[in-house]
């Protein structure tokens, strides 16, 4: 099993950064890849970013690239994603999940997610 719990969250204006975390349990993380989703109100929820479990191959949604960074350290068993240039639009609640199927960016076990909210 694995466990994953998000923290970084936070209200920020719009041009500013944030940083969030995701700390990881479980034996099956190294092997995995990791990424992060985000739901803002109204909306389903969508896809943000991967990356596989050595940590070099990444996946972006095209709203986010070149602003967004994801990161992950295995020895800590945390992936990170790094957010630049935030807008209001990006304003939504983020969760980070294990990808257990990498073109079709599915993920099988979620964290509880983190708000972030970008004003204007």
């Amino acid at each position: 099993q694995v466990q994953l719990v998000e923290s970084g969250g936070g209200v920020v204006q719009a041009g500013g950064s944030l940083r969030l975390s995701c700390a990881a349990s479980g034996r099956t993380f190294l092997g995995y890849a990791m990424g992060w989703f985000r739901q803002a109100p109204g909306k389903e929820r969508e896809f943000v970013a991967s990356l596989d479990f050595s940590g070099s191959n990444t996946a972006y949604v095209d709203s986010v690239k070149d602003r967004f960074t994801i990161s992950r350290d295995n020895a800590r068993r945390t992936v990170y994603l790094q957010m630049n240039s935030l807008k209001p639009e990006d304003t939504a609640v983020y969760y980070c999940a294990r990808i257990f199927n990498w073109s079709e960016r599915r993920g099988d076990y979620w964290g509880q997610g983190t708000q972030v909210t970008v004003s204007s």
